[in-house]
C-alpha cells in the first residue's frame, strides 16, 4: 500500500485508506470498470464516497473516463510518466459487443484529426466495437 500511497501523493492527493483501496482494485482490472462494478466490490462502502474517489481519480489524471455507448461511464487508469501534468489519453478504446467489456487499447493511438482553422479540440474519444479476443474462440 507505501507504493499506492506515493502514486496518489504524486498526484496531490490525499492517500485515505478508501483511495487506496479503489485505486488497488482499478489497477487489478485488465477492462473498465464502472460505479456498478466498484460498489459490488466495496458493498459496505457508502455509494457517495466511491463515486466522489472516481471524480477526484479522473479531475486529478488518475483514471480516464471512457464512453463506450452503453450509456454508463467506465473508468480505467491513466498510463502516463508525468503526473503532475494535465493529460489527454488519446488511445482507442474497445467495447466487446459479446461479453459487454470495454478495454484501452493504448498501443494503439487515435490517428492525428485536422481540424478546420479555430477549431479546439478538447477531448477525443475514439470506440471501436466488436468482438474481443477472448470471445472470439
Amino acid at each position: 500500500m507505501k507504493k499506492i500511497e506515493k502514486i496518489l501523493q504524486q498526484y496531490s492527493i490525499r492517500p485515505t485508506a478508501m483511495r487506496m483501496l479503489v485505486y488497488q482494485f482499478i489497477q487489478s482490472k485488465t477492462t473498465a470498470v464502472s460505479l456498478s462494478i466498484v460498489e459490488n466490490n466495496f458493498e459496505k462502502s457508502d455509494r457517495t464516497t466511491l463515486y466522489r474517489t472516481l471524480k477526484t481519480f479522473e479531475e486529478k489524471g488518475v483514471v480516464h473516463q471512457i464512453d463506450d455507448g452503453t450509456g454508463i461511464p467506465k473508468y480505467a487508469l491513466c498510463n502516463h510518466e508525468n503526473k503532475s501534468k494535465k493529460h489527454r489519453d488519446l488511445h482507442l478504446h474497445f467495447h466487446c459487443n459479446s461479453c459487454r467489456e470495454t478495454v484501452c487499447l493504448t498501443n494503439h493511438q487515435i490517428p492525428q484529426i485536422s481540424l478546420p482553422n479555430n477549431f479546439i479540440p478538447e477531448d477525443i474519444n475514439m470506440l471501436v466495437k466488436g468482438v474481443c479476443d477472448k470471445c472470439n474462440l
